[in-house]
């Protein structure tokens, strides 16, 4: 059985996420971030130099990153499923959302974060130039969600599953507006009714309420 160890509050979540949906058997293990520094645990760090969360065992292998963690348990345990292949006309589509969310999605919000916690004037040329960027970022999902349902297209796929941390539960790190995004908001709410979303993250995080709008 899988063993996926989760950090409360972070990108884990896809993990827990990924599993519901395919219906796996695994055992979730709880880590609590440090209530002042709000890092990792020495839980994590023993199971891992970087001490960051996801981390799972399977068997004998410890992996770490979440997409990687994703692509394994599909390709492994899932049978390919919520992973179009290269036959399938939104191919390409697939390939470009899942990894625009750790490539773009989820750094620029990270460098906000960073920057706005530096208490810079709003003005900063930095401050500035990475606010920009997220617009851009929200922009081009707002643009692709009036287009399609789900990221890759019609269907529910694993970029779905990368994605959406990074305009929900991030927010409680760093807070932005989804107001002016209409179509990113009614995808989350679509998000929002999955069975197994609410699952994992009534497991995961049971206190956090999902922030969906």
């Amino acid at each position: 059985m899988l063993k996926i160890h989760h950090l409360g509050v972070s990108q884990s979540e896809r993990v827990v996420w990924l599993c519901e949906e395919l219906a796996l058997p695994y055992q979730l293990v709880h880590h609590t971030r440090d209530p002042v520094t709000r890092l990792s645990p020495p839980s994590l760090t023993a199971l891992h130099p970087l001490g960051a969360a996801p981390l799972m065992e399977d068997g004998d292998l410890l992996l770490a990153e979440s997409a990687a963690i994703v692509e394994y348990i599909i390709v492994k345990h899932g049978g390919g499923r919520l992973k179009l292949e290269a036959d399938h006309p939104d191919y390409a589509a697939y390939l470009y959302w899942f990894h625009f969310a750790n490539g773009n999605l989820q750094p620029v919000v990270g460098r906000l974060m960073m920057v706005t916690r530096t208490k810079v004037a709003a003005e900063h040329p930095v401050l500035v130039a990475v606010q920009g960027r997220l617009d851009k970022v929200l922009a081009l999902l707002e643009a692709r969600l009036g287009e399609v349902p789900y990221l890759a297209g019609e269907e529910f796929t694993a970029a779905d599953i990368m994605s959406v941390f990074s305009l929900t539960t991030m927010r409680a790190f760093q807070p932005f507006d989804l107001g002016p995004h209409p179509h990113i908001r009614a995808y989350l709410q679509r998000i929002g009714e999955r069975p197994a979303y609410r699952r994992a993250m009534a497991k995961g995080d049971p206190g956090l309420v999902p922030m969906l709008d």
